[in-house]
């Protein structure tokens, strides 16, 4: 499967997927959507590695189930699945997750959900698991222009009793739990 200017929508037309400039930008960002609102992207592959406008952007699903984003000179972008795939198949669920599964084995191979950006999905888990290096976490656009990581984060911080916190950097300016 290769996507460079077309999308891929979930089954039921919820959310796609597809090339986007966010705003005023001319760099170019591998993001799921609302089919219904354009504007309202809840997930960005490549936030931090923007494809300039003057390069033709490929996504696609190799055959042994990673996925890649590169353009006419090199890679930008990269996920490897958790496993070794036979018969990867690339899928986009109503819920927005983007899954990578194999019809030989049971489960995801690799999921969105576990890569979360600024937005909160029915389905998601935040998750701050010292003991297993896990963290997921929500972190704000830098600004219209730009999904690259902006200043606020929203997780989970789990140190006895779990709260969830908004910080601004390092400013922590809301609390919630204990």
């Amino acid at each position: 499967m290769v996507l460079g200017w077309d999308t891929l929508v979930s089954q039921n037309q919820v959310f796609e997927i597809g090339f986007f400039s966010p705003g005023k930008s001319l760099n170019r960002f591998l993001g799921i959507w609302y089919t219904s609102t354009l504007e309202v992207v809840v997930w960005v592959a490549n936030r931090n590695d923007p494809i300039t406008a003057s390069h033709a952007p490929l996504f696609m699903l190799s055959r042994n189930g990673s996925l890649v984003i590169s353009n006419d000179k090199s890679i930008i972008w990269s996920a490897s699945s958790s496993g070794v795939a036979r018969n990867p198949v690339l899928q986009l669920l109503d819920s927005g997750n983007l899954v990578v599964v194999d019809n030989t084995m049971e489960g995801y191979l690799w999921q969105s959900f576990d890569y979360p950006t600024d937005t909160f999905l029915q389905g998601m888990k935040l998750v701050d698991d010292a003991d297993s290096g896990v963290e997921r976490y929500l972190t704000s656009w830098r600004n219209a222009d730009d999904p690259s990581p902006g200043e606020f984060i929203f997780r989970i911080e789990n140190k006895g009793l779990p709260d969830m916190v908004t910080r601004r950097g390092t400013v922590k300016v809301y609390r919630m739990g204990k």
